[in-house]
């Protein structure tokens, strides 16, 4: 994929830290990240790492303690909700370990929802052809409960495509799924993430789907570290698997929290 020199994701300074109680609990130490518009990027971390945390800041799902963060040369951090919804209707595109789909809606509305809520005029041809490429053009008119866990997954990855997003965001997508078809999500992601000329920044636990982006950074207690170090990817690879599957409930429902429609497109 081509990489532009021009930046579509910087971060300055960045922090964040909750009170629990008469306690700071610091989340993420100051960190200074820059993404290049049309690059691959992957955040690497064991369980509480703050990777999520961090992707939800980048995506503008949450705001920082302080720190300065730019998307598409727009200040988040400056940004109140309403206005951060709208800079992620516009430029940004999502893929959750949870597919987040409409129960009461077709594959095909779901994909379709975040085009006609931005008013694109080929909405449904363009979901079609998504859904086709995803392997599912057979499966238009099923209702999620209908579909598989891969199943429901691509379809999750056409909606997030179908806008036509400037950057995407995915949080372990194959955290659900079994290896064999963890793996051909992957590979959908990465080769939609080529065709449409995507940005995409990708959070994973594991150092070998990382290698395929074009650049790696680790989190590790809140602090950000690059390039990827061997020592701390053998302990990531090593101590996350036993506890992933608690850790990753906890994650993701932090952010659903945080996700409305007009997020998810």
């Amino acid at each position: 994929m081509h990489v532009n020199s021009e930046s579509i994701l910087s971060v300055k300074d960045l922090t964040k830290s909750v009170q629990v109680e008469d306690k700071t609990l610091v989340l993420l130490q100051p960190l200074n990240l820059t993404v290049a518009a049309g690059e691959s990027i992957a955040i690497v971390g064991s369980s509480g790492s703050g990777k999520t945390t961090l992707l939800s800041i980048l995506a503008g799902l949450d705001l920082p303690s302080s720190g300065q963060v730019y998307l598409k040369n727009q200040p988040l951090h400056q940004f109140n909700e309403e206005q951060r919804s709208q800079v992620r209707a516009q430029h940004v595109g999502f893929i959750f370990q949870q597919f987040l789909l409409i129960n009461s809606l077709t594959a095909l509305e779901n994909v379709m929802l975040p085009a006609e809520l931005a008013n694109m005029p080929d909405a449904q041809a363009r979901g079609e052809a998504l859904l086709a490429q995803v392997g599912l053009a057979d499966r238009l008119e099923h209702y999620p409960s209908q579909l598989s866990g891969g199943e429901q997954q691509r379809v999750a990855i056409a909606r997030a495509f179908i806008a036509k997003p400037d950057i995407l965001f995915a949080d372990e997508p194959t955290g659900n799924l079994d290896s064999k078809t963890g793996q051909h999500i992957i590979d959908l992601i990465f080769d939609l993430n080529v065709k449409e000329g995507t940005t995409l920044v990708l959070v994973t636990h594991d150092a070998k789907l990382a290698a395929r982006c074009q650049r790696q950074v680790e989190m590790d207690s809140g602090a950000l570290t690059e390039p990827l170090t061997e020592s701390l990817t053998e302990a990531t690879l090593a101590g996350t698997d036993e506890n992933q599957a608690d850790s990753q409930t906890t994650r993701h429902d932090d952010l659903e929290s945080k996700t409305s429609v007009s997020q998810v497109g």
